[in-house]
């Protein structure tokens, strides 16, 4: 395993989500199986976007748009256990025209080790026709203003 070097810009904003290793997230190791992480990960993209106002359940249907993954990178660092409490600190790296980049570094609160870094890239793509579009104007905004750069 890599050791965890943190980038995170001074000035970046950080959205905070927490969640706790349950027995259908471990291997017969009692290890978070590695797939697992992208589940908790996916949470703090959840978590992110409500806290900026487009709720998950909601924002797709209201702007009529889908954020399909076009590229997911992941680095393992160091182990989880079921019963861990993992707080995943996710920020923007990249707000383009139809894309963005957030980063989630997981850590472990019982270790106070980072367990986990998942950068994902989404694009922005029309409901209707599956073809790229613009993010619509109000969610750009709301992650500009959100964003580290």
């Amino acid at each position: 395993m890599t050791r965890f070097k943190d980038t995170l810009s001074e000035n970046a904003r950080v959205f905070e989500a927490r969640l706790c290793v349950q027995w259908a997230d471990v291997d017969i190791a009692g290890i978070m199986y590695f797939p697992t992480y992208w589940r908790f990960a996916e949470y703090a993209e959840m978590e992110m976007f409500r806290e900026l106002g487009f709720p998950y359940d909601r924002v797709f249907d209201e702007l009529d748009f889908w954020l399909p993954r076009v590229r997911a990178e992941a680095e393992y660092h160091a182990p989880a256990l079921m019963g861990d409490w993992l707080r995943m600190r996710t920020h923007l790296e990249k707000v383009g025209g139809s894309s963005v980049r957030w980063k989630t570094v997981i850590f472990n609160e019982r270790t106070q080790q980072a367990t986990a870094v998942m950068s994902l890239t989404v694009a922005c793509m029309d409901r209707e026709t599956k073809k790229s579009r613009l993010l619509p104007q109000l969610l750009r905004q709301a992650l500009l203003r959100a964003s580290s750069y």
